[in-house]
């Protein structure tokens, strides 16, 4: 079947069109992305009328992408800039009264959960315990387990849009600003750890989301053309090494780094430090980056929950 999969997130709405049936890998066949950052349309915990506005017309001009691509269903969801806006779910209420689309507001324990399904999915069973990790916008995602549902899931509100709006002041911050932050998340992640590890140490540690993946290319991680399945690993000391680095640049210089976007340099020493601290903490000397994250999971979910072998393809 072709799905439709509209992510709500804090940095960008995205559209991703998916040709999925239960047994088998989905295979993307449309992308559409905004940077919509609306979380920045966040005011009092409330999201503007601007904002609200901006994401009902790309929700309309995703109904219509979807549409024109066939898509037999349309699955929407929304992630914490959303859940914390307190006019959220009125939000959404109106924009479904406006298109029919159903935007669902995931909890950030469902985000970690589902994105550690779609991990698990494509490591297989033999990767063993697994601990993922995923930097998003508005907050950080920690899951680990054995089976398809993680023992623990975690999400805590570190992203990496956030903190740089909440922490820095200038471009670059001050050394006083980065060592505060620095010591805030250290703070933030130490209070859970140990209801992560006392399940025991990890098998295998994976990272999902933007943050990492621009972290790893920076550390000479092969680039996005190269395609999906070229292993792509993370070192703890590379990371460290960048953070510190990153330290003293512009947003600007920083969108001059391998791989590195010009709409999210802003962001990506406070993500560098999230991913600093929670290697560290964690005592995780290297990552894998999986091409897979939340949105594959949200697809495996929903064919699941379909059942049935209706789904393969004739």
């Amino acid at each position: 079947m072709r799905l439709g999969v509209l992510d709500v997130g804090s940095n960008t709405v995205h559209l991703l069109v998916m040709d999925a049936h239960r047994g088998a890998r989905p295979q993307p066949a449309f992308s559409h992305k905004v940077d919509m950052r609306l979380a920045e349309h966040i005011d009092d915990h409330h999201l503007s009328e601007q904002g609200a506005g901006k994401l009902r017309d790309f929700v309309e001009e995703a109904l219509r992408f979807a549409e024109d691509k066939g898509c037999e269903e349309l699955v929407a969801f929304a992630t914490s800039a959303v859940r914390e806006a307190r006019n959220g779910e009125e939000v959404l209420a109106e924009i479904k009264g406006q298109t029919q689309v159903d935007i669902q507001v995931l909890s950030g324990a469902e985000e970690a959960r589902l994105t550690f399904l779609a991990v698990r999915r494509w490591y297989g069973w033999s990767s063993g315990r697994l601990l993922v990790l995923d930097i998003g916008g508005g907050s950080l995602e920690i899951a680990s387990g054995i089976d398809e549902a993680p023992d623990a899931a975690v999400s805590l509100p570190l992203g990496a849009g956030r903190l740089t709006r909440d922490w820095f002041t200038g471009d670059p911050p001050t050394p006083e600003e980065i060592r505060a932050l620095r010591r805030h998340i250290r703070t933030e992640i130490g209070r859970r750890v140990g209801e992560v590890t006392r399940y025991g140490p990890p098998d295998h540690a994976v990272a999902t989301s933007k943050t990492f993946k621009q972290l790893a290319r920076m550390a000479g991680a092969a680039p996005s053309s190269e395609g999906p399945y070229v292993r792509r690993n993370l070192s703890h000391e590379a990371v460290s090494t960048w953070a510190a680095r990153m330290g003293e640049m512009t947003a600007d210089r920083r969108a001059a780094l391998p791989g590195v976007s010009a709409g999210r340099a802003g962001q990506l020493l406070a993500g560098a430090l999230v991913a600093d601290a929670t290697m560290d903490l964690f005592q995780v000397p290297a990552l894998e980056i999986c091409p897979w994250a939340l949105r594959e999971g949200v697809i495996f979910r929903r064919l699941d929950a379909l059942g049935g072998s209706d789904l393969a393809p004739e």
